[in-house]
């Protein structure tokens, strides 16, 4: 059986975009995690919609986890408020710390970084590095052109179609959060440990 849900990593963007939808969204989800008891694992900052998901946490009365690098840090776009706020050497070491904080993964919309970091765990659980649930909020349908390519490199043989369905996709943050809790990867091949990857 599966161990029980204890923190969710979200990963999102450090702007709000240009939707109003996104940041209700994120603070929707903060809502939703704290109500449920889930702490939130994230990348430390106060700003875009990575400062709303933490506000909306903190605000009803949960545990807000982040993990920055010293750069980003110093850069003043740190949260000063979290619960604890780790500060790691690089971004590798702090996606590595996200990981092994949290029991799943949920992306919402982002840019380069958000789809970079969200990229790497579903590739992590290609390689049978972990088999926690990962799921893709797509808000707005934001996601719809990603999750089109993604078809195509299914049609391509370039992702094999099991690899496929090592995600999810929900439309709010519920749905992500009934995916998280009842979602049960099948564990890929070991290929490598994290430190190989």
């Amino acid at each position: 059986m599966k161990e029980t849900i204890k923190n969710v990593c979200v990963f999102c963007g450090s702007s709000r975009g240009r939707n109003p939808v996104y940041a209700k969204a994120a603070q929707d989800l903060g809502r939703r995690l704290a109500e449920r008891g889930y702490g939130l694992v994230y990348g430390g900052g106060r700003v875009g919609l990575m400062g709303e998901i933490a506000k909306a946490v903190l605000d009803a009365g949960g545990d807000a986890v982040g993990v920055i690098p010293e750069a980003l840090l110093k850069r003043e776009v740190g949260h000063g408020a979290l619960t604890r706020l780790e500060v790691v050497d690089s971004m590798h070491e702090r996606k590595a710390r996200m990981a092994e904080l949290s029991d799943g993964f949920v992306a919402m919309p982002g840019g380069f970084g958000t789809l970079e970091e969200w990229f790497e765990i579903i590739t992590w659980a290609q390689l049978g590095i972990h088999d926690k649930p990962c799921v893709l909020l797509n808000v707005a349908g934001y996601f719809d052109p990603l999750l089109a390519m993604i078809e195509r490199s299914v049609a391509e043989d370039f992702i094999r179609t099991e690899h496929r369905k090592l995600f999810a996709v929900a439309a709010t943050a519920d749905e992500a959060l009934e995916c998280i809790v009842n979602m049960r990867p099948e564990p890929g091949e070991r290929w490598l440990s994290r430190s190989q990857s």
